[in-house]
């Protein structure tokens, strides 16, 4: 990926129009992301194809990804269609009513149709659409343990281990650090319950961005002479209700909206 000097150079290549079509706030938050290593620049669906070219970009790489998720998609969606919804819901605690098969996920209903069409009131990307499809395909009918366990501890954690830490742990213990009202926040947007301290923690959040997938997050503030500490821990069953590879990417998904939060907080 092309390493620009700072954000400015980034928000100067694009119109400033703030347009939404990227699914950032602004141009400013886009070109944030982009920076970071998050995004790529040809993800602005508004820039000139000169301008991706001279950056060493393909103007097509944008199309060519879309057209794989794309293709993705139809690959679950057909699989879908082959599930037996009735026995779905009971595997990962959702309604099948009317045709539907309904989950609550974070507090918010989200729905799929027989034909695996996905309805929800939020955007619904890769970060989120993979591991639900993943979710649905794959739940077991193991109930979950009431035990938590960091991801390495999982029976394929291991090769996602250190990927987990950079992409989640790290980047949301940043966010908490910087952002004193995030668990509030988490709690008010998206239903998090707060449970009582793990792990000499402070403040314990667990978090459902499937009804069967609980997230808990556990962090301990800052002190004079000692750093902040954040941990992620999932049900020691969590691997029989979605697949290692989805969990990391959910988690990482997750991360990535609550930076999104954050930033129209300082932006305010």
């Amino acid at each position: 990926m092309t390493q620009f000097k700072n954000l400015m150079e980034i928000l100067n290549l694009l119109n400033k129009s703030n347009c939404r079509k990227c699914n950032e706030k602004t141009c400013m938050a886009f070109a944030a992301e982009v920076f970071k290593g998050n995004r790529p620049l040809s993800d602005c669906p508004d820039l000139d194809p000169g301008i991706l070219e001279r950056y060493g970009m393909s103007p097509t790489a944008r199309k060519d990804r879309d057209e794989e998720f794309l293709t993705m998609l139809a690959g679950f969606q057909k699989t879908v269609e082959t599930l037996d919804f009735d026995l779905v819901a009971r595997r990962v605690g959702g309604t099948f009513i009317d045709g539907r098969l309904t989950l609550t996920c974070l507090g918010k209903p989200v729905s799929i149709d027989r034909r695996g069409r996905i309805v929800s009131d939020i955007h619904v990307n890769h970060w989120f659409a993979v591991p639900f499809y993943n979710h649905l395909i794959h739940a077991g009918d193991k109930p979950l343990t009431g035990r938590w366990v960091p991801l390495r501890e999982l029976p394929g954690g291991k090769d996602y281990t250190r990927l987990f830490n950079q992409r989640c742990e790290k980047p949301l213990k940043k966010i908490a650090d910087d952002h004193t009202d995030l668990f509030e926040d988490l709690v008010r947007l998206f239903k998090g319950e707060k449970v009582g301290n793990h792990y000499d923690a402070d403040i314990s959040l667990v978090l459902r961005p499937f009804p069967t997938v609980p997230v808990l997050v556990s962090y301990l503030r800052p002190e004079e002479g000692m750093d902040s500490d954040l941990n992620v821990f999932f049900d020691e069953a969590a691997e029989e209700k979605i697949p290692i590879q989805s969990l990391y990417i959910l988690g990482a998904g997750l991360v990535n909206m609550f930076e999104k939060i954050a930033r129209r907080h300082w932006t305010i």
